[in-house]
């Protein structure tokens, strides 16, 4: 069974590079074979599908994104400083080239051509962060740690598109510093103490 679960890990590990590297499209289960070392039916034996495999990988995502949550939660209470870490991560994702990008947010860009249960699944990753977000905006804004321009959610999902974007600036200018550059201020900004 530990082998099993081995294969299908190498499966999702190598899909989520490929769909880093080149999106939904960007990948068949030849190149998964020919990265793994495992033939196209063993694939399919995990996977009966490509819509199975994507949409195993995001609700996976989607779960170990919760985790680290929750977990981020428990070590730092305090609202600005969740959102540090939480940019800190993937600033440092970013510079060693681990995770170079939120695979959510990349198959969010090809929301039109994504079958509709990965769709689905990418669907429900924006809302589960969304919530985090609304959540942190709100206790800082209670706690008055947060200096709020609009509502928890706006804010939230303005920090969320801003995050994201900074990825893909990052990554246009092939330059990890960039993350940091537009993240940042965005953080101060929130905050910033009211004169």
């Amino acid at each position: 069974m530990s082998n099993l679960t081995n294969t299908s890990d190498d499966i999702l590990r190598c899909a989520r590079s490929l769909i880093v590297a080149g999106g939904y499209n960007g990948f068949s289960y030849a190149d998964i074979s020919e990265v793994v070392g495992i033939r196209k039916a063993s694939i399919h034996h995990h996977f009966p599908s490509k819509v199975d495999l994507v949409r195993t990988l995001v609700r996976r995502y989607r779960e170990d994104a919760e985790a680290g949550l929750a977990e981020l939660e428990r070590h730092t209470p305090e609202p600005a400083d969740q959102l540090r870490a939480y940019t800190g991560f993937w600033a440092a994702c970013i510079a060693d080239g681990t995770r170079t990008f939120c695979v959510c947010a990349l198959l969010a860009s090809e929301m039109p051509v994504l079958p509709p249960d990965v769709a689905t699944e990418v669907k429900a990753y924006f809302r589960m962060f969304s919530a985090w977000l609304t959540s942190v905006m709100e206790k800082g804004a209670e706690q008055g740690t947060l200096v709020l321009s609009g509502t928890a959610r706006s804010e939230a999902e303005g920090f969320m598109a801003t995050v994201h974007g900074a990825m893909l600036s990052a990554r246009a200018y092939d330059d990890p510093a960039v993350f940091a550059t537009i993240t940042q201020p965005l953080i101060e900004r929130l905050i910033a103490v009211r004169q």
